[in-house]
């Protein structure tokens, strides 16, 4: 009896090894067969492919090094504008200084100086993480090609960065829509700045973009200079303001607008989330699970930052509402959440006990933070 079950365990052992030989050959004949097929040609064919193959190991290891390292990415950086000591809101004239005239010993009065915007700080900031400080992924030539022609989107692999990048984007393309139509104006008595407006055009443009097209066809400017573009047409925006030759309208009406579009909008990010939190519960074998989830942290990632900027430019407003407190808090939601970063991204079920579901503590922090938000809005309102 012993022996029949040794020998049987015995052939369940060389059957998995005949398979995972045979995986192995199977594996292995293609380069097999293409090395003897290269050992046996002139070197004006082996140049080429040699040349073509160093090239492509060289671009990928270029394209897994850039999807890997993300440079300047720290969900405090904030904290390092110090926004909470300033005394003065966005375009409001700085306190007036003096300097001593060394030849007549009369005071000449300094030049006018006004506060600058800490969201437009933070926008063109966020957007140079994006742009200079990385390298922009989802309009990288491989990226474009996807994985043997399969969208990284649609594998667990390398496209966590790309996502981030776009849910920052998709808050600074939003703030910069509010600056245009309201925050950088007066409205109804002053026209559209026209640097805000060449920033939001620039952010605007497509988020794919290379070199090279096919539709249409020829060659393109890649989504980078664009966002480069932005960059400095926001900074000069600042200059402006910070010169008092632009307008910061700092309402309290103005305010509620703007936390009422940050509010719809992770409000659609929270309904994505739910729907693949409901509808698919793969768990770590989920491979949209984790797009989805880097999107919404890079979305609430850009948020933070503007929002932490609208304390500063708003502050008036924030110090007569009486709400500093409820502010303070609604900050604090956004750096829990900001805390949530799992190695790799997990769709269970809810009520899975093995694989947990990344995908709804996200939505749940979102819910969170937009509660909060609508909050402020109901007490800036009466």
């Amino acid at each position: 009896m012993l022996d029949r079950i040794t020998a049987f365990f015995q052939g369940i052992g060389q059957a998995v090894g005949r398979g995972i030989g045979l995986l192995v050959a199977w594996i292995v004949w293609p380069f097999m067969a293409a090395h003897g097929w290269y050992g046996n040609r002139h070197w004006l064919v082996k140049g080429p492919i040699l040349a073509f193959l160093v090239l492509m190991i060289g671009l990928y290891g270029y394209f897994f090094w850039q999807t890997q390292a993300w440079s300047g990415f720290n969900p405090n950086f904030v904290d390092s504008y110090r926004w909470s000591e300033r005394t003065v809101p966005a375009g409001q004239e700085l306190p007036a200084t003096a300097n001593a005239a060394p030849a007549t010993g009369a005071p000449a009065t300094a030049a006018r100086q006004c506060q600058s915007s800490a969201i437009v700080d933070a926008a063109a900031d966020l957007t140079d993480m994006n742009v200079n400080q990385n390298a922009w992924i989802s309009s990288m030539l491989l990226y474009r090609l996807g994985f043997f022609g399969i969208d990284w989107d649609h594998t667990p692999f390398l496209d966590n960065k790309a996502s981030f990048q776009r849910g920052v984007n998709q808050a600074v393309r939003r703030t910069s829509t509010e600056l245009v139509d309201t925050l950088g104006r007066v409205r109804g008595t002053s026209s559209i700045n026209n640097n805000l407006q060449d920033a939001r055009g620039n952010l605007q443009f497509d988020e794919y973009s290379w070199y090279f097209g096919l539709s249409p066809f020829g060659p393109k400017t890649p989504t980078p200079s664009y966002y480069r573009a932005a960059i400095s047409k926001l900074r000069a925006f600042n200059t402006d303001l910070t010169s008092c030759n632009a307008t910061f309208d700092g309402r309290a009406d103005n305010l509620i607008q703007f936390i009422d579009r940050i509010a719809n909008d992770i409000g659609g990010t929270s309904a994505i989330l739910r729907e693949r939190s409901e509808n698919y519960n793969a768990g770590w074998f989920d491979t949209r699970a984790d797009d989805r989830f880097w999107f919404a942290y890079g979305q609430l990632y850009g948020y933070y930052a503007v929002l932490t900027g609208a304390g500063a430019d708003f502050s008036q407003v924030i110090r007569e509402r009486n709400i500093g407190p409820l502010w303070a808090d609604t900050l604090s939601q956004f750096k829990s959440a900001l805390r949530i970063q799992p190695a790799i991204i997990s769709n269970g079920r809810e009520d899975g006990w093995i694989m947990p579901s990344h995908l709804a503590v996200m939505g749940f922090y979102i819910l969170r933070v937009r509660s909060n938000l609508v909050e402020v809005r109901s007490v800036l309102d009466r």
